[in-house]
């Protein structure tokens, strides 16, 4: 059983990209299931039921969102019509849409859920340690792997989430501030773990953005709107492979799969 998961993916230029390298690349790795972060797939902040099937269509499973969830107008009244895509977990139980979602591969079945860290962000939400050890205590008999992602600021916050769920989960995996670490390790309880899994997006940017707009709102202070970027455009993140027999992790990496690269890996083998 094999898991692609993908950080955030950003505006157009990474739903097109999606689009001409996915299937080939998914077909290379053998890959089973797709996940990806989208809340940043529409003009880059928050997501729509429509680019929300474009990604689906170019062969990502499952979508997972974060604090810009509900930045696209109208959203909140497609979400529950979206059954591959799940909002943050830990807003309040009022928020329309999914709190988890539960993927099928064969008989395989995978649980997926997302909590938002509290330090430096902005919505107001629960406990994101609480509510995971409610998902995954909820998860646990009815999937045969976990995967938990924490969408926050900090990287103390994300590590300290990942030793909290060692051994509880599968994966434990970081986004939102669309760099990959390279921290990426299996924990000694066994859960694969990385602080943040990068971006599906132009690497020549400002975290996704374009280049001047981004470094003059340093330089000056003035406002000014930061389009998406649309250079070197690429997808990042993890790969991890379970045993369907037993449930435990046998390998684990990060990825990364830029436009000039030709579609290959270490973990092909």
């Amino acid at each position: 059983m094999r898991i692609l998961v993908l950080g955030d993916i950003v505006g157009r230029p990474a739903r097109a990209f999606l689009k001409r390298r996915l299937e080939a690349y998914r077909e290379k790795l053998r890959v089973d299931l797709v996940f990806a972060n989208g809340e940043n797939a529409a003009g880059g902040a928050g997501i729509t039921a429509k680019t929300a099937e474009e990604i689906r269509q170019a062969g990502v499973d499952a979508i997972t969102l974060g604090d810009h969830v509900w930045d696209q107008m109208g959203f909140d009244r497609e979400i529950d019509q979206l059954d591959f895509v799940c909002r943050p977990a830990n807003l309040p139980a009022s928020n329309p849409g999914r709190d988890h979602l539960v993927l099928e591969s064969g008989v395989f079945k995978v649980g997926l859920f997302t909590v938002l860290g509290r330090t430096f962000m902005g919505p107001k939400v629960s406990c994101p340690f609480e509510k995971a050890d409610q998902l995954v205590e909820r998860l646990t008999g009815e999937t045969d792997a976990l995967l938990a992602e924490i969408h926050a600021e900090t990287t103390s916050e994300k590590e300290s989430i990942g030793w909290h769920l060692d051994g509880r989960v599968n994966l434990v995996f970081g986004t939102h501030t669309h760099v990959p670490t390279a921290d990426g390790r299996i924990l000694k309880g066994g859960t694969a773990y990385q602080s943040d899994l990068g971006m599906t997006g132009p690497r020549e940017s400002v975290l996704g953005r374009e280049i001047e707009p981004c470094v003059g709102r340093f330089v000056d202070g003035l406002p000014r709107k930061c389009p998406v970027a649309s250079g070197d455009v690429g997808l990042q993140g993890c790969l991890l492979e379970i045993d369907p027999d037993t449930g435990a992790n046998r390998f684990f990496e990060r990825i990364e799969l830029r436009e000039e690269d030709p579609v290959s890996t270490s973990a092909e083998c």
